[in-house]
């Protein structure tokens, strides 16, 4: 397989083959693709995060209204107290 490359992508490629971390370009762009898997593996997980916590609101009942001057009210109180 042929990948073509910028020129500031060839180079950070280059950079990371001379300063010893990889011993080749191939090594180089295989671990950038294992870190984008992992990447999207993380991204994924989290959107499974949030349609469990949404699903979770939409199944805790209906919602009620909430009075923010009695909300405030009630924490000034607790925080005098």
């Amino acid at each position: 397989m042929n990948v073509n490359l910028t020129p500031q992508l060839e180079e950070m490629v280059r950079a990371k083959v001379t300063s010893g971390m990889y011993t080749s370009a191939s090594e180089v762009v295989r671990e950038a693709l294992r870190l984008m898997g992992e990447q999207d593996r993380l991204k994924e997980a989290k959107v499974e995060e949030l349609r469990r916590e949404v699903k979770r609101g939409l199944e805790s009942g209906p919602s009620e209204p909430w009075d923010v001057a009695a909300i405030k009210k009630k924490a000034r109180a607790k925080a005098a107290a």
